[in-house]
């Protein structure tokens, strides 16, 4: 008998949520992948102390060097990195034990039973999975820990963001997973989809990266693109509610296919709604421009006087560029000026010739100048440099170019330090403490009964 709407909201979370927890922590895949992160995330960590010390070592004897030494990039991308690895090809297996492991026992169709709504059922399965990333970054948080240790220096908007962006995409690649889960019918196919999805994302990335047109919108949807912004010291609007909506669409598509017994023809239409959503708040992402540089060296700006300045140029500014997207001057053009003047003036668009046109060594005279356009006047530059493309937008203006705001230079932070504790840590004590954590789970429990008398209950 179907259970009253008001009951079944009234349903408490905390039970439900504390079966899952168990259920995922008296399993193996999850104390698995700590197992094997623990080496992995080690060598990662061991490998970029090392090259962070022999570029100190330089840098200590040649002061102008030291600029150049961020902990961003030298150790917290390098180690991350390989925790991103893990997180794409070991937690959907993990993820996915949440609900696969229900379905081939029949517990799903018992589960369904219960007064709660399929929507919530999925949150609380989505929940425990964030909970298992959590638990699964701890080996990572550990070498953040043992570089402060060793007195590495740690920027806490720099780390912290890059944290969230992780979070984010283990977030994602659990909501694949559960969506997955919920459309097969076995735990195995389910993996495979999810990894089909995660594995192609990679080829996506590596086969149209960098094309114009609509093959660089598609290459936006690629998983690896998730991280990239983060990975840069970038706080990005439009990448946040990007991920939100595709997790929220896909947490929309499990609680679709999740229940049994439902005509095949009605989840086909739910679904194609759902992917129209996210399609939609797709969309709307890629017009969100907002974002911010939380960089020490603040790599992803310019001074502040000409950010002050370029903040006022309200009229369009169109760019012209005539470079093959393979070009090595592209990417410097792009990283140097392009991202810049979208981050900071609030009217820009830019043209890329078509590739098919403009190949690398093109013999065109034309091929390598990048054409400014503001208001009814246009200039044109080779350059690639800000000091030379920011007076030149100035002339287009008709602005004086700002007086520089006095400032301290972003000194760097060089260190020398061995990184042979770490692999003691990361080969011996932490792989320790996992093993006990994971023998402590699967004690059984004492269950306590209450005494009743004789004669009943008093």
């Amino acid at each position: 008998m179907r259970l009253p709407k008001p009951y079944a909201q009234a349903a408490p979370l905390r039970p439900l949520l504390a079966k899952e927890i168990r259920e995922i922590l008296g399993g193996r895949s999850l104390w698995t992948m700590l197992l094997l992160l623990c080496p992995l995330i080690g060598y990662s960590f061991y490998q970029a102390v090392s090259l962070y010390s022999e570029s100190s070592s330089a840098a200590l004897e040649s002061p102008a060097l030291a600029t150049s030494l961020s902990p961003l990039d030298g150790i917290l991308v390098p180690t991350l990195g390989s925790f991103y690895v893990a997180v794409t090809l070991l937690f959907p297996f993990v993820a996915i034990r949440v609900l696969g492991q229900e379905k081939e026992s029949g517990a799903l169709r018992l589960l369904l039973q219960l007064p709660y709504r399929i929507p919530t059922l999925v949150i609380v399965k989505l929940l425990t999975v964030v909970m298992a990333w959590l638990l699964a970054s701890l080996p990572a948080l550990s070498a953040l820990v043992v570089w402060r240790v060793q007195g590495g220096h740690l920027s806490f908007a720099e780390t912290s963001n890059l944290l969230f962006g992780h979070l984010l995409y283990g977030t994602l690649v659990g909501a694949l997973s559960l969506c997955a889960a919920s459309m097969a019918e076995s735990a195995a196919t389910a993996a495979i989809i999810a990894l089909a999805v995660t594995i192609g994302s990679w080829a996506l990335d590596f086969t149209i990266a960098g094309q114009p047109g609509l093959l660089a919108w598609i290459a936006k949807l690629s998983l690896t693109q998730t991280l990239r912004p983060f990975e840069q010291g970038l706080f990005s609007g439009g990448l946040l509610l990007g991920i939100a909506g595709v997790i929220g669409g896909l947490v929309a598509l499990a609680s679709v296919w999740l229940p049994p017994g439902v005509p095949l023809r009605r989840k086909i239409r739910r679904s194609v709604a759902c992917g129209l959503t996210i399609a939609a708040i797709l969309g709307a992402a890629t017009q969100t421009r907002w974002s911010v540089d939380v960089t020490e060296d603040r790599r992803n700006s310019f001074a502040s006087a000409d950010e002050q300045l370029l903040a006022t140029l309200r009229l369009p500014l169109l760019i012209s560029v005539r470079l093959a997207p393979e070009d090595p001057r592209y990417a410097d053009l792009q990283r140097n000026v392009l991202s810049k003047l979208e981050r900071t003036m609030p009217n820009v668009s830019v043209w890329l010739a078509d590739s098919r046109h403009y190949a690398t060594g093109s013999s065109d005279e034309s091929y390598g100048q990048v054409e400014y356009t503001y208001r009814d006047r246009s200039d044109v530059s080779r350059s690639t440099s800000p000091r030379e493309i920011l007076p030149l937008i100035y002339g287009l203006a008709g602005v004086s170019r700002p007086s520089p705001i006095s400032g301290g230079e972003y000194p760097g932070y060089p260190l020398v330090v061995g990184a042979n504790v770490a692999l003691l840590w990361f080969c011996g004590a932490l792989p320790l403490l996992i093993a006990l954590g994971w023998w402590r789970s699967r004690r059984p429990r004492r269950i306590d009964f209450c005494p009743v008398h004789e004669g009943g209950p008093s």
